[in-house]
């Protein structure tokens, strides 16, 4: 297992493994209603059988080389995520994403993990675009894709089925050549 440091604060980013699915599980129920806002992970992860599942379905997809999901801790408790949703690497195209409990928000502890991953995916692995979908009412992630240096690219219109409505959905991306320029230019 590894750990990387997000910074001076401490906060750390580490894989997700099923191994982990209490932990997973609590975190999502000190932050299930503020997460659920936007995303169906807590609505996915609602005892300790789910939360297993859910992290054994991305080991699974690891190992498959179709997605990954990272922890985000901050002085040894889980307080986050993030994540490639997708990833099809033969295409070079990856899809972001992200989630944190309430405690957590407005330190950059996204921002700061996101980098991390979206580094390793175009560096390491090739990745020439990364996708960053957000429902347009979730500013605070809208802001992450910004901060990221990703360009809005439109809107799907009610094209994400939650809780009973159809939200629209931002669609940012940045390409593997903006990314390398921004990260130089820092």
């Amino acid at each position: 297992m590894f750990a990387r440091s997000l910074g001076d604060d401490g906060a750390e980013l580490r894989p997700l493994e099923p191994w982990r699915a209490e932990e997973f599980l609590a975190h999502i129920d000190r932050g299930r209603e503020f997460i659920g806002r936007y995303i169906k992970l807590p609505d996915a992860v609602t005892d300790l059988e789910s939360s297993r599942s859910f992290l054994r379905t991305y080991a699974e997809k690891a190992i498959a080389d179709t997605a990954r999901i990272h922890g985000i801790w901050t002085d040894g408790k889980l307080v986050g995520g993030v994540l490639f949703r997708t990833m099809d690497l033969g295409g070079g195209v990856v899809e972001a994403g992200c989630w944190l409990e309430p405690s957590a928000v407005g330190r950059g502890l996204v921002t700061r993990a996101a980098r991390v991953i979206i580094d390793w995916a175009v560096e390491e692995r090739g990745v020439h675009r990364v996708e960053w979908l957000a429902v347009v009412e979730n500013q605070a992630s809208i802001a992450v894709a910004r901060r990221l240096g990703m360009s809005k690219e439109g809107v799907l219109r009610e094209s994400y089925p939650h809780r009973g409505k159809r939200h629209d959905v931002e669609v940012w991306a940045v390409l593997a050549p903006q990314w390398r320029a921004a990260r130089q230019a820092s």
